[in-house]
């Protein structure tokens, strides 16, 4: 394998299978982990999964993604519509990013409708359940440009 993807779980995430299963289904953290694993290895890549609930860790998580990973999936969760130090991290880090949901943000409540971190990634997946990590994954690795270099 040669390209390392980083997929990347905001706050909250290491509860899924246990909270508000009617919006993020049944599936755990651990599930869906697997289910990309699966994919990427189909794919012929590899991929480092990291979960945090702390703002700070994931900045840094990001920060060390530049020049070590092709790729990051990242579901920032809440932070995703006022992080601006994970905005920050995602444009400093310099590498491609595809920001997922697993529930269709623009079906819930009006502060969800906002990412902050949307104008630093270079696309945006949601609603599609666990799905759209397959989806994101796809689409980085068909990915053609490097948006940092336009």
């Amino acid at each position: 394998m040669t390209d390392l993807i980083a997929v990347v779980h905001g706050p909250n995430l290491n509860m899924l299978g246990k909270r508000e299963i009617g919006i993020y289904g049944g599936k755990t953290l651990d599930d869906v982990n697997s289910e990309v694993k699966v994919e990427a290895d189909k794919l012929g890549v590899s991929i480092e999964c990291f979960q945090s609930n702390s703002e700070g860790e994931l900045v840094t998580f990001i920060h060390k993604c530049r020049g070590r990973v092709k790729g990051v999936l990242l579901n920032a969760g809440a932070y995703t519509h006022y992080s601006i130090a994970l905005r920050d991290a995602i444009a400093a880090a310099q590498v491609s990013v595809i920001e997922v949901h697993i529930s269709n943000v623009f079906k819930r409540e009006s502060f969800r409708h906002i990412s902050v971190i949307a104008p630093v990634c270079i696309g945006q997946i949601c609603g599609f359940g666990s799905q759209g990590y397959i989806l994101a994954l796809r689409a980085l690795l068909e990915e053609k440009l490097d948006p940092w270099l336009i």
